[in-house]
Protein backbone atom coordinates (compact mmCIF):
# COMPACT_ATOMS: atom_id res chain seq x y z
CA UNK A 1 0.00 0.00 0.00
CA UNK A 2 0.84 3.58 -0.80
CA UNK A 3 1.68 5.94 2.06
CA UNK A 4 -1.07 8.49 1.67
CA UNK A 5 -0.59 11.82 3.67
CA UNK A 6 -3.57 13.66 4.89
CA UNK A 7 -5.23 15.55 7.62
CA UNK A 8 -6.22 12.61 10.61
CA UNK A 9 -9.30 12.77 12.08
CA UNK A 10 -8.37 14.63 15.24
CA UNK A 11 -6.39 17.07 13.58
CA UNK A 12 -9.75 18.08 12.13
CA UNK A 13 -12.00 17.87 14.75
CA UNK A 14 -9.06 20.22 16.80
CA UNK A 15 -9.30 22.51 13.60
CA UNK A 16 -13.37 23.24 13.82
CA UNK A 17 -13.11 23.26 17.55
CA UNK A 18 -10.97 26.27 17.36
CA UNK A 19 -12.83 28.10 14.88
CA UNK A 20 -16.06 27.11 16.56
CA UNK A 21 -14.45 29.31 19.89
CA UNK A 22 -13.49 31.92 17.48
CA UNK A 23 -17.01 32.29 16.35
CA UNK A 24 -18.48 32.01 19.51
CA UNK A 25 -16.44 35.03 20.84
CA UNK A 26 -16.44 37.10 17.76
CA UNK A 27 -20.75 37.15 17.51
CA UNK A 28 -21.17 38.51 20.74
CA UNK A 29 -19.27 41.74 19.81
CA UNK A 30 -20.51 42.07 16.58
CA UNK A 31 -23.84 42.38 17.80
CA UNK A 32 -23.45 45.38 20.65
CA UNK A 33 -21.71 47.19 17.12
CA UNK A 34 -25.01 47.03 15.08
CA UNK A 35 -26.48 48.51 17.91
CA UNK A 36 -24.08 51.25 18.13
CA UNK A 37 -23.81 51.46 13.96
CA UNK A 38 -28.11 51.90 14.66
CA UNK A 39 -27.95 54.86 17.32
CA UNK A 40 -24.91 56.85 15.03
CA UNK A 41 -26.82 56.70 12.37
CA UNK A 42 -30.07 57.89 14.04
CA UNK A 43 -28.25 60.56 15.39
CA UNK A 44 -26.70 61.55 11.97
CA UNK A 45 -30.24 61.59 10.02
CA UNK A 46 -31.46 63.45 13.28
CA UNK A 47 -28.42 66.08 12.76
CA UNK A 48 -29.14 66.35 8.90
CA UNK A 49 -33.60 67.14 9.32
CA UNK A 50 -32.75 69.61 12.02
CA UNK A 51 -30.46 71.36 9.38
CA UNK A 52 -33.29 71.21 6.96
CA UNK A 53 -35.88 72.26 9.41
CA UNK A 54 -33.76 75.43 9.81
CA UNK A 55 -33.14 76.02 6.25
CA UNK A 56 -36.95 75.94 5.64
CA UNK A 57 -37.73 78.42 8.39
CA UNK A 58 -35.48 81.00 6.83
CA UNK A 59 -36.87 80.59 3.69
CA UNK A 60 -40.56 80.38 4.93
CA UNK A 61 -40.54 82.17 8.45
CA UNK A 62 -42.42 79.37 10.04
CA UNK A 63 -41.99 75.66 11.51
CA UNK A 64 -42.48 73.28 9.16
CA UNK A 65 -44.02 70.07 9.36
CA UNK A 66 -42.56 66.88 7.80
CA UNK A 67 -44.83 66.56 5.07
CA UNK A 68 -43.94 70.33 4.24
CA UNK A 69 -40.10 69.45 4.12
CA UNK A 70 -41.26 66.31 1.68
CA UNK A 71 -43.21 68.73 -0.46
CA UNK A 72 -41.17 71.86 -1.14
CA UNK A 73 -37.70 69.31 -1.88
CA UNK A 74 -35.83 70.12 1.67
CA UNK A 75 -36.03 65.90 1.74
CA UNK A 76 -36.29 63.01 -0.12
CA UNK A 77 -38.91 60.98 -0.45
CA UNK A 78 -37.78 59.58 3.21
CA UNK A 79 -39.70 58.39 6.02
CA UNK A 80 -40.57 59.78 9.80
CA UNK A 81 -38.22 57.56 11.00
CA UNK A 82 -34.35 56.55 11.27
CA UNK A 83 -32.97 54.09 8.82
CA UNK A 84 -33.05 51.82 12.23
CA UNK A 85 -36.81 52.53 12.65
CA UNK A 86 -36.90 54.69 15.58
CA UNK A 87 -39.73 57.66 14.48
CA UNK A 88 -38.79 61.14 14.37
CA UNK A 89 -40.38 64.25 14.99
CA UNK A 90 -40.75 67.79 14.55
CA UNK A 91 -41.80 70.11 17.66
CA UNK A 92 -43.52 73.04 17.49
CA UNK A 93 -40.64 74.96 17.53
CA UNK A 94 -38.93 72.98 14.93
CA UNK A 95 -37.19 70.67 17.48
CA UNK A 96 -36.22 67.52 15.65
CA UNK A 97 -36.07 64.61 18.11
CA UNK A 98 -36.09 60.43 17.77
CA UNK A 99 -38.77 59.05 19.72
CA UNK A 100 -36.72 56.22 21.39
CA UNK A 101 -39.56 53.47 22.62
CA UNK A 102 -38.51 51.11 25.29
CA UNK A 103 -37.04 48.43 23.34
CA UNK A 104 -34.07 50.90 22.19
Amino acid sequence: MRNERGFTLVEMLIVLLIISILIIVTIPNVTKHFASIDSKGCDAYVQMLQGQVEAYKIDHMKTPTFDELKDEGYIGDSKAECPSGTAVSIDGDGKVSANKSDSD
